[in-house]
C-alpha cells in the first residue's frame, strides 16, 4: 500500500498556520456583521468600570457623568413603544406604555444611589457596554426579570434563563404577544423610507433638527420624528448614522 511521505515539522506548522488564517478570514464577515452601524469616531476604549450617580436616557441606557452606558445583553422597549396585555379573562387585549414603564422602573432603581458599571467594550454608537449594579442588585438582570426587557440573544445568552422565568410568569412584555424592540425599530425604519430625501439612500433617515435647545437628531422610532420637517436652507440635515450625527455636533432627542 502506498504511504505518502511524512511532512517535516516546519512544513506541517506552515500548513496549520495557513489553515488558521483562512478560518479567520471566513469568520471576519460574521464579526463585522454583528452591527450595521460604524463605531463613533474619536471614541477610545471605555474605562474598565465606572461608578457614580446615574441619569436615565431610556429603558436600557444610562449616563454616569459624561459616559453613556448601554446595558449589555438586554434590549428594552423603545421610549414610545407600546405593548399588549391581556384583559379580563385573557380575552380582551389592551395596550400599555411598556417603553415608558421600562424607563420609569430604571429611574426608580438608580434614583439617589451610586451605580457601578463594569465594561465589556463599546457598542456601535460609542457607548460603554456595561453590566451595572446598584446596592447589590444587577440592573440588567432585574429589567429582564420584571418583564421590562428582552434578552438580546443576538449578542449575549447571559439572560435567557431569567427571560424564560419572566415569560412563564407572564410578567410585563410577556402578558401577551409583543414585538421585540429590534423588530419594532426595524419596522419604523422601513416606514421612514417613504420620506427619505431625494438623491439619498435608504440608510440616511436620521433627522438633524435645529431647535432653541440646540441641534437634535431624531431616529425613525422617536415620538416627534414624523412631525419634524428638515429645512436644509436653515442648516438642518439628514444623517446616515448616529456616529455621523454626533460627530457633527448633534445630540439625541430626550423624550420624557
Amino acid at each position: 500500500m502506498f504511504q505518502p511521505p511524512r511532512e517535516s515539522l516546519p512544513l506541517r506548522a506552515a500548513r496549520q498556520a495557513g489553515a488558521l488564517a483562512f478560518a479567520g478570514l471566513l469568520a471576519l464577515p460574521l464579526l463585522i456583521g454583528q452591527s450595521n452601524e460604524p463605531a463613533r469616531a474619536g471614541i477610545g476604549t471605555p474605562p474598565p468600570s465606572i461608578s457614580g450617580p446615574a441619569r436615565v436616557i431610556d429603558g436600557d441606557t444610562i449616563a454616569i457623568g459624561e459616559v453613556r452606558v448601554r446595558l449589555e445583553g438586554i434590549d428594552a422597549p423603545e421610549t414610545d413603544q407600546t405593548c399588549t396585555r391581556a384583559g379580563v379573562g385573557r380575552w380582551l387585549l389592551s395596550s400599555w406604555k411598556c417603553g415608558r414603564e421600562a424607563s420609569t422602573h430604571l429611574e426608580r432603581l438608580v434614583r439617589d444611589r451610586t451605580v457601578r458599571c463594569d465594561s465589556s467594550g463599546k457598542d456601535a454608537y460609542g457607548r460603554m457596554l456595561g453590566t451595572c449594579v446598584v446596592e447589590g442588585l444587577e440592573i440588567n438582570a432585574d429589567l429582564v426579570r420584571q418583564g421590562l426587557a428582552w434578552a438580546f440573544v443576538k449578542y449575549s445568552q447571559r439572560y435567557t434563563g431569567i427571560e424564560s422565568e419572566a415569560r412563564a410568569a407572564k410578567r410585563g412584555i410577556w402578558q401577551a404577544e409583543t414585538k421585540p424592540a429590534w423588530v419594532w425599530r426595524a419596522e419604523r425604519w422601513q416606514a421612514a423610507t417613504t420620506e427619505k430625501p431625494e438623491g439619498t439612500t435608504e440608510s440616511c433617515l436620521i433627522k438633524g433638527n435645529i431647535t432653541r435647545s440646540g441641534n437634535i437628531y431624531h431616529m425613525p422610532w422617536d415620538r416627534w420624528y414624523d412631525k419634524t420637517r428638515i429645512e436644509t436652507t436653515k442648516g438642518e440635515r439628514w444623517f446616515c448614522s448616529v456616529a455621523e450625527a454626533e460627530a457633527a455636533g448633534w445630540r439625541p432627542a430626550v423624550l420624557r
